[in-house]
Order: structure tokens, then sequence, then C-alpha cells
């Protein structure tokens, strides 16, 4: 039997949504172990000067527990 845990990151780009949720994974991977699965809860955009400045989501990573 396996117990999952799920938690919600934040994670931003100035590139594209993409690659906030890649970076979000990564760097989510790097202090959570056992990260099976991460799904995209919300995503936004920070507009400045009428451009946008950065991309946003926030992410709700699973990853298994540890027996």
């Amino acid at each position: 039997m396996s117990i999952a845990r799920v938690t919600e990151i934040s994670a931003t780009s100035t590139k594209s949504f993409e690659d906030a949720v890649t970076e979000g994974v990564e760097r989510a991977s790097k202090t959570l172990r056992n990260v099976v699965s991460a799904w995209v809860k919300e995503q936004s955009v920070k507009v400045e000067g009428g451009k946008i400045a950065h991309y946003q989501v926030n992410l709700m990573v699973t990853f298994l527990l540890e027996d």
C-alpha cells in the first residue's frame, strides 16, 4: 500500500507557462523525495508596460511518503 501527500507550490518564469511548470517540478524534486506527479491548479501572468513580465503557475505536487 502506498500513501501520498499533495503540497501546493508556486513557480514563475519569464519565458513561458511550460518553463514555469518545469522549473517548479525540478525545484520541488530537490526538496521532496518520491515526487510522482503534478498538476497545474492555476496560471496567471504579471503585466508590466503592456507586456507580459512573467508567467506564474500554482502546482499541486504529489509525492509518496516513505515507510
